[in-house]
């Protein structure tokens, strides 16, 4: 039963606890059931900026949302069109790897693009030519695999947890090729034709998918090296990122990483982006495809501008999921007190972007004036070089 309170209600009687009422007035007292905590967490959804209009779909998911897959030696969970329908292009694994376990020898009809969120993990691969790839990776490492090329992951000393990225929506990690669900399903007499050895040999098999399984810390780099008599991949299947020197700009970095200097990535494009307190990602979008972001750390706010007067805004922090589809203008705003980290990925071989600043700036200006009825103040600010974090005017120099 709601207790029911008169219309003139007092707000001071509920503290600081939110409601949807906007400072011009509009809306009214939530006085039943709610989720106190969401409301927190999604301000710009309780009370949406007065720009906001029309119908945009979902654009966000918490990995915190998603299901749990645990096993010795790790644990995962996923983002794909089941979870956020409007993300066709991409599918997201966050996966967590003990000391020693094992993501099984496996592949995928799919490319695998992973950053390293803590720790560390040896990763190995062997390309369709017999070359083979064995190297550990750390915090801020990138790997890609190609689709078919067969690999592994293990957590070293600390164990390791990681982002995985895949170029298709309704991927699941669960449904890849795994080397023991294939062996399981195999005759025994076949492995054994196969393998040249007597059908003993495979008496302890496992029955069914491994997935993730927990064995010894494997020993120092050189003691795994495998000779091979092709020799290692052409193109290396890691990148380190964070020694890419940064675009710097008054509200924060950028790294951009896609085929140019990481060849081996060919179908996932990515930029690490940082937006310091007083910043924001400028206005812009993207001319190749959906974004697909990863939130790390900190604390946003996103709104998309679509078609016939539509925008909608969602609140963002670490470990959540949000979209952006083909084209759509966007802008993300730093609302806390520290750093807003998150990935911008994209299912391509480049990065690209288009900067409104930019485009207004290096298209005639009487022509800009006349559409937008602005005067010289708006104009002279404009840049035609590109900054992709800007910093809002009057904010104090931000001191790490």
């Amino acid at each position: 039963m709601v207790e029911k309170r008169p219309y003139n209600y007092n707000q001071a009687a509920y503290g600081d606890i939110p409601q949807p009422i906007r400072k011009d007035g509009a809306g009214w007292w939530d006085l039943g059931p709610r989720d106190m905590i969401r409301d927190r967490e999604n301000p710009d959804l309780l009370v949406p900026p007065p720009t906001d209009a029309g119908m945009i779909p979902n654009l966000k998911f918490s990995f915190s949302d998603a299901h749990m897959q645990l096993n010795h030696g790790g644990w995962s969970r996923e983002v794909t069109v089941r979870e956020l329908p409007t993300a066709t292009t991409l599918a997201g694994v966050n996966m967590a790897l003990t000391p020693g376990g094992v993501r099984e020898l496996h592949w995928h009809q799919q490319a695998e693009w992973s950053i390293m969120l803590v720790g560390k993990a040896r990763i190995t691969a062997v390309d369709q030519n017999g070359r083979n790839f064995i190297a550990d990776v750390g915090v801020g490492d990138l790997w890609y695999f190609p689709p078919g090329v067969p690999h592994s992951i293990q957590g070293l000393e600390e164990g390791c947890e990681f982002l995985l990225v895949f170029d298709d929506g309704s991927f699941s990690d669960l449904n890849t090729l795994s080397i023991s669900d294939w062996f399981a399903h195999t005759p025994k007499d076949v492995l054994a034709a196969n393998f040249g050895v007597p059908e003993g040999a495979f008496a302890h098999i496992p029955l069914e998918q491994r997935y993730i399984f927990q064995a010894d810390v494997p020993g120092p780099l050189e003691s795994q090296q495998v000779p091979d008599p092709y020799g290692t991949v052409p193109r290396t299947f890691s990148h380190r990122l964070f020694a890419q020197k940064p675009i710097v700009t008054p509200g924060g970095t950028v790294r951009i990483v896609d085929s140019t200097n990481f060849p081996i990535s060919t179908q996932i494009a990515a930029a690490l982006v940082e937006i310091k307190p007083g910043g924001m990602r400028e206005m812009h979008w993207h001319p190749n495809n959906d974004e697909w972001q990863y939130y790390l750390s900190g604390m946003g706010r996103m709104t998309v501008f679509a078609a016939n007067g539509t925008a909608r805004t969602f609140d963002y922090r670490a470990g959540d999921v949000g979209y952006v589809p083909f084209a759509y203008g966007h802008y993300i705003q730093n609302t806390g007190d520290q750093s807003l980290w998150f990935l911008e990925m994209f299912k391509s071989d480049r990065f690209e972007d288009v900067s409104l600043n930019q485009w207004m700036a290096l298209t005639p200006h009487q022509l800009v004036q006349d559409n937008l009825q602005v005067g010289a103040e708006v104009m002279n600010a404009l840049r035609k070089e590109k900054w992709p974090v800007v910093r809002y005017s009057g904010m104090p120099p931000y001191c790490p």
